[in-house]
């Protein structure tokens, strides 16, 4: 028999927890299935999950198929009702090591096909923390889950449940495995990274996280911190940015947009304002902060005058890396509800937003030029600058090590080394 497949769609998250959910499986003996770890982020997202499955199951048709993750949890029912799928399980229990024994053991004739409990009532983080994910490079080790605030578009919450934490003497831990398994830089992830903490005893903040991991791992070259909602930024981690230079000096914003209408209408926390202090402040304190973010066109009730602020916005907080989706309403969520932007506006919307992020990286590009990067080699060709940036190198170099390098030109959407 053959060793399951595994199927990744969405966030670096759910490529995470592929991950252990491999080594469960393993640990299991599952064989001849085909798991697939959806997102819902985005009506789309459900739409090509139900695509894939349908392809999944044509090249695999004697396998058992098996279908788990965000949209397994928001919509079980739409995944049952597929022909092509044997069970569907929830994100609590894809982390579970007795779901996957019990589909070893007998797949159809002792397991539920459908094992989806109410994730809003779980309160502890699974233990699926695993010892290196990613490339030889880079390790991403999750230390939250779940988010405890309601963006009128979004169903993440209903996918991952409520923020849980892991206890930053296990983070430590962890990352001091991974050092000494030879990864040069380790990223920090979660659902909603800068809650962290607010469920632990004395509700530490991100940033005593980052200094306690900086200290109490002195080995390690490289930190950095995945995507974060700047308004909940606290005062140690300003203050590691400041500071620690091994902290990387590249943050991706959950911004949304630029209008403080239409933020009121997401339920965001933020003002375009607050956004723009942010990015001045953190760049005040590490002149080469680059920033990401995530945006959103054509949400409900957004005029050309409102969105006009959003390709504002990108060069106010000089964003360089820009995530850009065009609105689709999700079944259940407030905005689902609200007036909606004709389809075609959003469509060139999301496209003026994508060509002014472009005209920022460009910008960004040329700016290095002749300038010395420290690169981490992704691979022998290839790597990142402490900005994450990609730098195309023509000699071979070490996969995982840090090389330094003067940027010599620009190809594309790459420096040249």
């Amino acid at each position: 028999m053959s060793a399951p497949i595994f199927s990744t769609m969405g966030c670096r998250l759910n490529a995470y927890e592929t991950e252990a959910m491999k080594e469960l499986a393993e640990q299991a003996g599952l064989e001849n299935a085909v798991v697939v770890n959806t997102c819902a982020v985005t009506a789309e997202a459900v739409r090509k999950a139900r695509q894939d499955i349908r392809k999944l199951r044509k090249a695999h048709p004697d396998a058992r198929l098996i279908v788990t993750g965000c949209a397994a949890q928001t919509e079980p029912e739409t995944f049952n009702a597929m022909p092509e799928v044997d069970a569907v399980i929830g994100n609590t229990e894809k982390m579970q090591g007795a779901t996957w024994q019990g589909m070893a053991a007998d797949f159809i004739g002792e397991t539920e096909t459908v094992q989806v409990d109410d994730i809003l009532s779980v309160t502890e983080t699974a233990g699926h923390l695993i010892d290196g994910f990613g490339t030889r490079s880079r390790a991403y080790v999750q230390v939250q889950n779940g988010c405890d605030h309601r963006c009128t578009f979004c169903i993440i919450p209903y996918g991952r449940g409520n923020s849980r934490s892991v206890p930053a003497g296990v983070v430590v831990d962890q990352i001091k495995r991974l050092v000494d398994k030879g990864f040069n830089e380790v990223v920090l992830t979660g659902v909603d990274l800068t809650s962290w903490g607010a469920d632990l005893p004395a509700t530490p903040k991100l940033g005593d996280l980052v200094m306690r991991i900086l200290r109490l791992v002195p080995d390690l070259p490289r930190l950095r911190i995945s995507s974060i909602d700047s308004i909940e930024v606290d005062e140690n981690l300003m203050q590691a940015i400041a500071t620690e230079p091994r902290l990387m000096p590249h943050l991706h914003l959950s911004l949304q947009h630029g209008d403080d209408m239409i933020l009121k209408r997401m339920k965001r926390r933020h003002l375009r304002d607050d956004a723009i202090r942010f990015a001045q402040e953190a760049r005040a304190l590490r002149p080469d902060m680059t920033f990401g973010a995530d945006i959103i066109a054509g949400f409900p009730t957004e005029t050309e005058a409102m969105f006009e602020n959003s390709m504002k916005l990108v060069e106010e907080c000089d964003l360089t890396w820009l995530h850009v989706f065009p609105y689709s309403a999700r079944p259940g969520t407030p905005a689902a509800r609200m007036p909606a932007v004709n389809g075609a506006a959003i469509k060139t919307r999301a496209a003026r937003l994508r060509a002014a992020g472009e005209r920022q990286v460009q910008r960004h590009l040329e700016a290095q030029v002749g300038r010395t990067h420290d690169v981490l080699m992704e691979n022998p060709h290839m790597g990142r600058t402490a900005q994450f940036t990609e730098v195309s190198f023509a000699a071979s170099q070490v996969e995982g090590e840090i090389v330094r390098t003067e940027i010599t030109g620009t190809s594309g959407t790459q420096l040249t080394a």
